[in-house]
Parts: C-alpha cells; structure tokens; sequence
C-alpha cells in the first residue's frame, strides 16, 4: 500500500515529466513561417499601405523574387529539435537593392544550414533602389537587419537558439548589410518601451559573400566579430571589396578568412557546379567549427 511519502513522490514525478513534454511540445514558428519586425509597421513605413510586389514559385508561401518592400520580416527554418545545435543565422540575399533574389540567395541557404542543425531567418528588408522607392541602405535597409538580431536574440529560448551563437551572413547587396551589420551595431537601448530594442544588434559572427558597395563605405571597429569572407576572381568589382574588408579586419585585429576561387563569377549562392566554387560553403563549416561556433 503506497506511503503519503511515495504518493507525494508519485505526483512530483508526474508533474515534472507533464511540464517537461509540454516545454518540448510547444509549438514554434511554422517552417518558412513570415515574422514581422514590426508587428505595427517598421519606423519610416509606419503609414504604409501599398502592398508588396513579388513573383511567385511553386510553393505558395515562398516568393522567388520581391520588387517592393514594406513590411520587413524574417522567414524562420528551424532544424528538427534532434538535430539543433544551437546555433542560428540570419540571411540577407542579394539583388542590388531593388529587388530581392530570395529563392536562390534565401531559401537555398537557409535549407542548407538546416540540414546542419543551424536555425535560419531569411530577411526580407527594405529596397532602396526599387522603383520609387523612400529607404535607404543605411539607414532602413541597416534598421531592418539591425532589428533581425534583436527578435531572434529576444527569442531564442522558443527557437532553442543559444543567444550568444546568432550570426549574419549576406550575398551582394545582402553582403553589404552583413559588412554594416558587424561594424555599425549598439549594445540597445536599456530605456527603450520596447524590449526588444534593449537588445544587442551585434551578430556573435559574421559571413560576407561577393559583397557590393562603395569603396571606404565600411569603416571596422576593433570589437567586430569574427568574419568568413568568399568571391570569385573573375567577378571583379566585388573581389576589391572583399578584399578591403579582409584588410580593414585585419587592421583592427578582428579574426578572419578569406576565400577568393578563379571562377564563379558574380551570384554563384550555394547551387551544385562543377567548379570549385561550388564548394565555398563547406570551408565556411569548417571556419564554424575551427571558432568553435559549430560543434
């Protein structure tokens, strides 16, 4: 005949195991599920009520291409639980600021660190170069990536990410988002009325493909985080940029690798080719691993 001891033993055990399976089963975002940045418009779109412009593929939920922005967001892909690691990036896809090529330089990616165990964001952020368009690169385009760290580091316990292990990488346009984002953080706002902004939008590494922008645009303070760097030769104009950026890290003393492969051209994201750009993404891993970001 059970004890009071052994039934009160029963019923803690009971307790406990019900709150942990109901922790594990709490649903998260749905996979390629949109997440505003801001629920109530971004700060410069606050009054906005055109709609998007974007070409549709074959999944419904997943636009290849957008043309027109107003509503920034991310896209989560959060590996199964098993196999999550803890580690979580956002991804910023190219398009020379007047468009967005977010199936290859977006889903692709994001796909590619799931199978990894990586959590990704795909960011959709403002275009500064689309057709009569109001933003700016430096401004909303940086405030939209700026605002991705902070909701993902402001929600890593229901993603399972580890908050100090969020890391940025960008393609083109999107590798100058990724040079901005790790040179022109804040540690947040303590005072401000909205929590999320009291985060830090300093991403803990930082992954810069073929970037594009203005030579002596990015300026490296000397607490960057570490940097993975990749171009191809023969895609010129955006070698000279990679290569800046390598040296302006190295300068500061910022812990950095760099990739330059013979062909590839310009746009060669993560697709299979017979060249050996093709592989850029594994010696990324291995950085990963190397900075012990990756186990």
């Amino acid at each position: 005949m059970p004890t009071r001891r052994s039934t009160a033993l029963y019923l803690f055990a009971a307790c406990t195991l019900a709150s942990t399976a109901a922790l594990a089963a709490e649903p998260g975002p749905q996979r390629g599920e949109e997440i505003r940045l801001w629920p109530h418009g971004a700060p410069g779109s606050e009054k906005e009520t055109a709609p998007e412009v974007f070409a549709p593929s074959d999944n419904p939920k997943l636009p290849k291409q957008f043309t027109v922005v107003h509503y920034p967001s991310v896209y989560a892909f959060l590996p199964p639980r098993e196999k999550a690691n803890g580690m979580a990036v956002i991804i910023a896809p190219g398009g020379g600021h007047s468009q967005l090529v977010i199936g290859k330089e977006g889903w692709d990616i994001a796909e590619w660190f799931n199978s990894h165990g990586i959590a990704a964001f795909v960011l959709k952020y403002r275009l500064a170069k689309a057709k009569d368009s109001h933003y700016t690169v430096e401004g909303d385009a940086l405030n939209d990536s700026a605002r991705a760290l902070r909701l993902v580091r402001s929600r890593a316990r229901e993603f399972a990410i580890d908050p100090a292990r969020i890391g940025f990488i960008g393609f083109s346009a999107g590798g100058y988002l990724a040079a901005l984002s790790e040179t022109r953080f804040d540690a947040g706002n303590a005072t401000a009325p909205d929590p999320i902004d009291r985060l830090s939008s300093r991403p803990d590494f930082a992954m810069v493909v073929y970037p594009g922008y203005a030579a002596g645009s990015i300026t490296v303070p000397k607490n960057a985080p570490p940097t993975f760097l990749a171009c191809a030769d023969n895609d010129p104009s955006h070698v000279v940029t990679t290569v800046q950026l390598y040296l302006d890290l190295q300068k500061q003393g910022v812990s950095s690798e760099m990739h330059i492969y013979s062909s590839g051209g310009h746009g060669f994201g993560i697709r299979a080719s017979a060249m050996p750009v093709s592989t850029w993404q594994d010696r990324m891993l291995e950085w990963l691993i190397d900075r012990k970001l990756l186990k």
